[in-house]
């Protein structure tokens, strides 16, 4: 059998056409196949066939990803990945990682990306990327997949202790923001509640986007040096794996897990037209 798929606008398939008057969907209401509606993750959706508002990434017989003319976030002076070499590095992405999302993040640091030679802002930006792709498996994962570990992420000495729930500080977003102490370290330099309300950074993109770049600019974990002094300081992308999660892969511990990391970061480099530099391994 073949689908009939009709754009906004005249046929087609399903890209091409402008979104700005798009209406934002909701479930319930009822559309025709042709109709665009902007999503809740800010991506669009075309309705294939008939229905009475079916969610868009559940009932994928009636509605496909939608492209629209004019329709790409604008990529902020300085930033060297554009929505296309985004997508391009994740095409399997949870449509809840938006490249929107990341850009509105930017704002929060930025000398991220943006700090030293053209090759030097590639590079970091491949290295922050090529992390991010490990620890969510192609940016899939939301949330951390073994829900045994969820209350084990309450340090119940800590002054504040876990106001949301002993199990409430499991990891999240981009780079898997875990501890309540994180959690409210990340959430008072961002400005945001994450001690009582962490469920915003796997409701809100851009508080996802912006607790990895939290990390990644101001913390050495069990590293010596932050992720971001790492890059721009030329110490290599191996002393980005160790202040993420040294303790458990460096020096020999998990040689298959450094290798995915470091694979990541070298296919990112190519596609932002860069050179890896050296000391890519811990």
């Amino acid at each position: 059998m073949t689908w009939k798929f009709v754009r906004s606008g005249g046929s087609g398939s399903g890209s091409g056409s402008t979104c700005s008057a798009a209406p934002n969907w909701a479930a319930g209401t009822w559309y025709t196949a042709g109709t665009v509606v902007k999503y809740t993750d800010g991506r669009h959706y075309i309705a294939k066939n008939d229905n009475p508002g079916y969610d868009p990434i559940i009932s994928t017989w009636y509605w496909a990803p939608h492209t629209c003319t004019g329709g790409e976030t604008p990529q902020p002076s300085g930033f060297p990945v554009s929505e296309a070499q985004f997508n391009q590095m994740f095409p399997n992405r949870n449509p809840f990682y938006t490249y929107s999302g990341l850009v509105t993040a930017l704002s929060a640091y930025p000398g991220f990306a943006n700090t030293g030679s053209d090759t030097v802002k590639r590079q970091e930006a491949a290295a922050f990327l090529a992390n991010v792709k490990h620890e969510t498996g192609g940016l899939v994962h939301i949330v951390e997949q073994n829900k045994a570990n969820y209350p084990h992420y309450c340090d119940w000495t800590q002054p504040y202790g876990c106001p949301a729930g002993q199990a409430a500080y499991y990891g999240r977003g981009p780079i898997q923001l875990s501890w309540n102490f994180n959690y409210k370290a990340a959430g008072d330099a961002l400005g945001i509640d994450l001690l009582n309300n962490p469920w915003l950074v796997e409701n809100d993109p851009a508080v996802a986007w912006k607790t990895a770049l939290w990390f990644w600019n101001t913390q050495s974990g069990a590293g010596i040096m932050t992720p971001h002094k790492a890059m721009i300081d030329g110490a290599g992308f191996g002393q980005t794996i160790r202040s993420i999660n040294g303790t458990e892969e460096c020096g020999g511990r998990k040689p298959a897990e450094v290798q995915s990391r470091v694979s990541a970061y070298q296919a990112f480099t190519q596609i932002l037209g860069a050179t890896p530099g050296t000391n890519l391994y811990c």
